[in-house]
C-alpha cells in the first residue's frame, strides 16, 4: 500500500508541475505578491511589526488557501467532469489512497512554496525568520489539512469544470482580503470585522503571525486552534456527503 501511495504521489507531483497555469496561480502568485507588496510596504510598520515580516506571514497563509483550497477544488472538479475520477474509481487503487496522494502532493507544493517565501523574505526584504519554527510548521500542516477538506467540500457545489474557477475564486478571493492576508484588518468597518472574525483563513493567519512574529507556542491560543480544526472537520463532513467521483452529467 505504501509503495502504491508513493508512486501516486510522484505522479501527482509531475501532473502539478506540468500544468503551468496551476503552478503559476497557486505556487508563483503568492511569491509575486510577496515581492510586490514587500517592495512597497516592507519598510513600514504594520500593527507595530516590520511590514516585511507581517506581509511574509500573510502571504504564507494566502499560499495555503490558494493551493490547498482553490487549487485542489478546481483540479478535482476538472478531473471529475473529464471522467478521470471515474476511471480512477474503476482501478484497483483504493480511492482513499488516491485522495491521500493528491493531498500529500499539495502539502509538498506548499512546503516548497513556504521555504521559497521565507528565504526570499529574509534575504530580499529583510524579514525575520520564524520565531517558533516547530509550532509554525505544525500550524501549516493543520491549515493545509483544514483547507484541503474545505476544498473537497466545495467540489460538491460546483456543477461544471467551466464554472469551477469562477465559483472557487468567488469564495476564496474575498476571503483572502477580508481575513487580512495583504494588510491589517484593524481599520475595517464593524460589519467586515464581524465577517472576518469567523473565517477559517483569519484563524490561520492569526496563528501564523503569532507564531512567526512573537514566537508563542500552540498552547497559547487554543481557541484559534479549535476554530480552525472545527472548520476542517466541518469541511470533511460535508465532503464525505457530497463528493462525487462521476461527472455531474452522468
Amino acid at each position: 500500500m505504501s509503495r502504491l501511495f508513493l508512486h501516486e504521489l510522484g505522479t501527482q507531483q509531475r501532473l502539478f508541475w506540468r500544468n503551468r497555469e496551476a503552478a503559476f496561480f497557486t505556487f508563483l502568485l503568492p511569491i509575486i505578491f510577496l515581492v510586490l507588496l514587500g517592495s512597497v510596504y516592507g519598510d513600514e510598520e504594520i500593527d507595530g511589526v516590520p511590514g516585511s515580516t507581517y506581509l511574509l506571514a500573510g502571504m504564507i497563509g494566502y499560499g495555503v488557501a490558494a493551493t490547498a483550497f482553490a487549487g485542489l477544488a478546481i483540479s478535482f472538479v476538472v478531473r471529475r467532469e473529464s471522467g478521470v475520477l471515474k476511471r480512477v474509481r474503476g482501478t484497483p487503487m483504493p480511492p482513499a489512497v488516491y485522495i491521500a496522494a493528491v493531498i500529500a502532493s499539495t502539502l509538498v507544493v506548499i512546503a516548497i512554496e513556504v521555504v521559497a517565501q521565507i528565504l526570499l523574505g529574509r534575504f530580499a526584504l529583510d524579514a525575520d525568520w520564524p520565531a517558533s519554527p516547530a509550532s509554525f510548521a505544525a500550524v501549516l500542516l493543520l491549515g493545509t489539512a483544514a483547507f484541503a477538506a474545505l476544498g473537497l467540500a466545495l467540489t460538491g457545489l460546483v456543477r461544471s469544470s467551466e464554472g469551477s474557477s469562477a465559483v472557487v475564486n468567488a469564495v476564496y478571493l474575498p476571503m483572502t482580503f477580508i481575513s487580512g492576508s495583504f494588510f491589517s484588518t484593524r481599520s475595517f468597518p464593524d460589519f467586515l470585522e464581524a465577517v472576518s472574525d469567523v473565517l477559517p483563513l483569519t484563524f490561520l493567519l492569526r496563528l501564523l503571525r503569532t507564531l512567526f512574529i512573537d514566537g508563542e507556542t500552540l498552547a497559547s491560543h487554543p481557541g484559534w486552534l479549535a476554530a480552525l480544526t472545527v472548520w476542517g472537520v466541518a469541511g470533511l463532513a460535508i465532503a464525505l456527503r457530497t463528493f462525487r467521483w462521476e461527472p455531474r452529467s452522468a
